[in-house]
């Protein structure tokens, strides 16, 4: 079976990070690993203000909906080790981004091992990040718009990757 993770990178709103586990969880995804500044449930030992941890929690609990005791996902301040880790793990890491050389997401076929970045709700992934990347996968806008928000963006792309035939 596919191994999917996903990676949200300073993802700033606990509502998108509760959601992000959510939709995880529902497609089945491996895990979820939350980096840089994005806020991230308790955990044990939790090396933050217990009334800052407490706050954070039950910001993103709110819309997890018990998302995160169900679904293995982890924390770790720094991206690039996370990304080195992996691809030497076998995954190939791909970022959710509007890059010239992005594949757009109806012609994207992700590979068996998968690791997808989201990034910042306004500015996106930052382009020394993507340049770590295997590659880079895009929505077609075809509205006025230029992005969705970054929870809708990774549910159409995990559901794409999660039902597109190997």
């Amino acid at each position: 079976m596919q191994q999917l993770i996903l990676i949200a990178h300073n993802v700033r709103s606990t509502h998108n990070v509760g959601s992000l586990l959510r939709t995880a969880e529902g497609l089945g995804l491996t895990k979820v690993i939350l980096t840089g500044y994005t806020p991230y449930p308790l955990t044990q030992p939790d090396t933050r203000l217990p009334h800052q941890a407490r706050k954070l929690d039950a910001q993103i609990v709110k819309t997890a909906l018990g998302a995160e005791k169900s679904l293995a996902w982890e924390h770790a301040e720094a991206i690039e080790p996370v990304m080195t880790q992996l691809q030497e793990e076998g995954y190939a890491v791909y970022a959710l981004e509007q890059t010239a050389a992005a594949i757009a997401l109806p012609q994207f076929t992700p590979p068996d091992k998968l690791a997808l970045i989201v990034g910042r709700e306004v500015e996106g992934i930052e382009p020394e990040i993507v340049a770590l990347c295997d590659g880079s996968v895009e929505i077609p806008m075809l509205g006025e718009k230029e992005s969705f928000n970054v929870v809708q963006a990774a549910a159409m792309a995990l559901y794409h990757c999660r039902y597109t035939p190997l």
